[in-house]
């Protein structure tokens, strides 16, 4: 975090996801990669990326849960503040658009991130249903994801979607 904000001259954001959360949230002890979305993504943090991954001989990679399924509506407000170091604040990339983007994805070890998440309390799964069903009309843009594949994955991971209420009896 201290290299990416010495590469930042403006004001920015930086958004962690993936390994780079479970790690820093502690139910796991190390990742492969660090995936970071900035905002706004700034000449200065991108030209230094290259020399970063070879400093702390890490790969750090731009992407966010957006790259996989589409963005969940009200995402930056879930977000949650990590610190700020100068100009840069971090945050942990919303929790629920981390657990159906890793779903989607669908390898063991997102799963068990998925897991972790709902036994932490970092996502509700009623909640993550919810929008689910807000997203699910956007999914035809992602041709890697067949809706009715994610959708029973996310039955899998989460349990059967939470009946509504209809404001009536039902029959």
């Amino acid at each position: 975090m201290e290299a990416l904000a010495e590469a930042t001259t403006e004001p920015s954001r930086a958004y962690f996801t993936g390994g780079a959360t479970a790690v820093l949230e502690g139910w796991r002890q190390a990742t492969v990669d660090v995936d970071v979305h900035l905002v706004p993504e700034a000449d200065s943090v991108l030209r230094a990326i290259p020399a970063l991954k070879e400093v702390l001989r890490m790969n750090i990679e731009l992407a966010s849960p957006a790259h996989f399924i589409p963005e969940l509506p009200g995402w930056r407000d879930r977000c949650r503040f990590i610190d700020r170091v100068g100009s840069l604040e971090f945050f942990h990339y919303d929790f629920y658009a981390q657990a159906l983007s890793k779903i989607a994805r669908g390898l063991e070890t997102d799963l068990q991130d998925v897991q972790a998440m709902v036994a932490r309390g970092l996502v509700e799964p009623a909640t993550a249903w919810e929008l689910f069903g807000r997203i699910e009309p956007q999914l035809y843009r992602y041709t890697r994801i067949d809706p009715d594949s994610f959708r029973k994955a996310v039955e899998a991971a989460l349990g059967a979607e939470p009946k509504r209420g209809r404001g009536g009896p039902e029959h």
